[in-house]
């Protein structure tokens, strides 16, 4: 999960623009190198009871798919833009800020690794060990990105890459925070207030659907009727 992670991140790199990349690897350094005295003070033991909290893993993984649903969001979005003629300045704004983005699951990554690091560094100074990773953090981001550029040069095939590496994670994701045990209870009784306002949403939600749909349809069609009548003699 911790390598898939990193993945993502690297392989999201990929589609900034070189000065981006960099910034993105000094934040991530900085992190390192601002929150050893944080890092210090965890144990091996704590680790294992926040991993074995299941209310703590629920909220990972509320975490987990409010970044995986962005990621995926961008990717979609960004092989729609690929094949369009023109583009309205709000979805190009929300473009921008999907790929701006970086992922939010990097950082306890980060720190977790380096605290993993304070573990088989014995003996070596805490802020030393931080100040190292920080400048392999700096250093590492960069080359892996124009690494994996280079390996695959396609922006279409990264973005489908990145697409399924996200749906992979999602998978994982649910089976790692539950902790093998069941998020909900079952029950036997029916919610029927639930049920119907369920419903209600759905039915909103595809009548408002359809009408932008039939209405956007509508005004594509006026549109082209008319510069089809400009054009006649």
């Amino acid at each position: 999960m911790i390598l898939l992670v990193c993945f993502n991140f690297v392989l999201k790199q990929t589609f900034q623009k070189a000065w981006m990349v960099y910034a993105f690897s000094a934040m991530c350094a900085l992190f390192v190198a601002f929150t050893w005295p944080w890092a210090s003070e965890q144990s091996k033991s704590q680790l294992q009871d926040w991993l074995n909290n299941p209310p703590l893993m629920l909220d990972v993984a509320v975490v987990l798919s409010i970044e995986i649903v962005v990621q995926m969001a961008y990717s979609i979005m960004a092989a729609r833009l690929m094949d369009a003629v023109a583009v309205r300045r709000r979805t190009l704004l929300i473009y921008k800020i999907l790929r701006w983005f970086p992922g939010l699951l990097i950082f306890p990554v980060l720190l977790h690794l380096e605290t993993r690091c304070m573990f088989w560094l014995t003996g070596v100074a805490f802020a030393t060990i931080a100040r190292g990773l920080a400048v392999i953090v700096l250093l590492a981001v960069p080359a892996l990105v124009q690494s994996l550029k280079w390996l695959i040069p396609e922006k279409e095939l990264r973005l489908e890459m990145f697409f399924l590496s996200n749906t992979l994670m999602a998978v994982l994701g649910v089976i790692a925070t539950v902790n093998g045990r069941t998020a909900v209870a079952g029950v036997s009784e029916v919610n029927w207030s639930a049920l119907l306002g369920l419903t209600g949403l759905v039915i909103l939600g595809t009548t408002a659907g359809f009408a932008v749909y039939r209405t956007k349809t509508t005004h594509a069609m006026d549109k082209c009727a008319k510069n089809i009548k400009k054009q006649q003699p």
